[in-house]
């Protein structure tokens, strides 16, 4: 199992080309989505919504808001993991609602949890930025998302290289309260891509793990 997991693992890599004939089949797919779902975040807050493309037309669309590169397009689904731009105590709220339905407890024994988060990313610190707090979350659920794809031999492409306006815009994310954090195409890579046979080029171990105990 160990070594299944570091061979997939080192399988992986970000594919810059993806072959636009194959298609992840519906029920790995469905497998990842539930991958997303379980994602954790920050108080359980879950500040994301992710918007699966798999409409031609529409990745084709959004190759020049990547500086024309062609990975979104080509794969065989598009991940765009959008993120809130503000929180509110109805947020907080929702979260508390679920977590009383799901606990079968009240919301009473939660209002100390309740009025943390809120003094929090609601009125105290990170209130400022909530988009960049949302943001660091996304990238939870983009590291849980590559990983169980490589683990069903499903090639990824995490992408930063966008116009967050341009993909905003043509998903309509203003006026729901979200904005682009990253892209993830997802698929199959081409065999003529030559970056899959590249060496990784990653610091030895003993450079960037410091055991303490």
């Amino acid at each position: 199992m160990h070594d299944s997991l570091l061979e997939k693992l080192k399988w992986r890599y970000a594919t810059k080309q993806f072959d636009p004939g194959k298609s992840i089949p519906d029920e790995h797919w469905a497998t990842l989505e539930e991958a997303l779902v379980l994602t954790p975040s920050s108080y359980g807050l879950q500040p994301w919504q992710f918007f699966v493309i798999r409409d031609r037309e529409l990745k084709d669309s959004l190759v020049p808001a990547c500086y024309n590169q062609r990975q979104p397009a080509d794969c065989s689904h598009l991940l765009v993991i959008a993120v809130k731009t503000e929180l509110s105590e109805a947020d907080v709220d929702r979260l508390i609602d679920a977590t009383c339905a799901a606990r079968d407890t009240t919301r009473e024994s939660l209002e100390f949890y309740r009025n943390l988060i809120i003094g929090d990313v609601v009125t105290g610190p990170r209130s400022g930025d909530v988009t960049g707090w949302a943001k660091l979350q996304s990238y939870i659920a983009l590291g849980n998302f590559m990983t169980c794809a490589a683990l069903l031999g499903i090639d990824c492409c995490p992408m930063e290289g966008f116009v967050p306006e341009q993909v905003d815009a043509a998903l309509g994310l203003p006026e729901k309260g979200l904005t682009t954090a990253v892209l993830c195409p997802a698929g199959y890579r081409d065999p003529t891509d030559k970056h899959a046979g590249l060496a990784k080029v990653r610091y030895p171990a003993n450079e960037l793990i410091t055991r303490i105990g």
